[in-house]
């Protein structure tokens, strides 16, 4: 049943997302410009940090037909999403960002990698360890593109879930309503979410573009900066 509702899940929760991330079209066009600009080529192996279904690593795939693509997830429901929809050239792995062992589970030797609305789950202190670890799964070379929410506002910090933007209360309600849907067809999934996320308290924390820069230079990046922006989100690149 799953396996045959997956199309229709990923492309709501696709919908979902264009609500959330604003221009979303143009960011994954950023990412794949800059790549092919700084590589010189397209890249052979690609890793997507919290792919949730697997739609961006699709569209990816999709891309660079050669390439071979890697996403990461946690969560079950997602998970099984990804794993009844991306294409054979996609790796849908489980493994906790939040935990230094997941480049373990992923490998290395990657030409790009990307974290998509994913970092602000994580403390502070775990998107540092976060770059760290993608510093050294990634090639000489390689790329690192992480897009969140990331006001430039001067603010070492602020809360994801404070003063929300126009438009985002629409969004919040169009993502109420996928997981409503989501939870009434796959109850067994749903509790195995509720387990792993039992004792997983909500980061909300979004740095702004200057405080990723630092902590991606403090990783041993040699350049970091912005690749995009839209309102308050934006994506930043940094060069392995």
């Amino acid at each position: 049943m799953l396996a045959l509702d997956s199309a229709r899940w990923r492309t709501a929760w696709d919908e979902v997302m264009a609500g959330f991330v604003p221009g979303l079209a143009s960011l994954e066009g950023a990412i794949g410009t800059a790549t092919e600009s700084v590589l010189g080529r397209s890249p052979t192996r690609v890793l997507d940090l919290g792919g949730g279904p697997g739609v961006l690593a699709t569209r990816m795939a999709e891309r660079w037909p050669e390439a071979r693509v890697t996403m990461i997830d946690i969560d079950p429901v997602l998970l099984a999403l990804a794993r009844g929809g991306v294409p054979d050239a996609v790796t849908v792995l489980d493994a906790d960002l939040g935990e230094p062992d997941w480049t373990g589970t992923a490998g290395d030797g990657y030409d790009l990698a990307t974290a998509v609305m994913t970092v602000h789950y994580l403390r502070p202190e775990r998107i540092r360890a976060l770059y760290r670890s993608c510093h050294r799964a990634l090639n000489p070379g390689g790329l690192l593109v992480v897009a969140d929410l990331m006001p430039d506002d001067g603010l070492p910090f602020v809360s994801a879930a404070l003063n929300p933007a126009p438009g985002e209360a629409a969004a919040e309600l169009a993502w109420a309503q996928w997981w409503g849907e989501v939870a009434s067809a796959f109850d067994d999934l749903m509790a195995s979410r509720a387990e792993v996320f039992r004792d997983r308290p909500a980061a909300n924390f979004a740095g702004s573009v200057a405080w990723h820069v630092a902590a991606a230079r403090a990783a041993g990046f040699s350049e970091a900066g912005l690749l995009w922006r839209d309102g308050r989100h934006a994506a930043l690149v940094a060069l392995a």
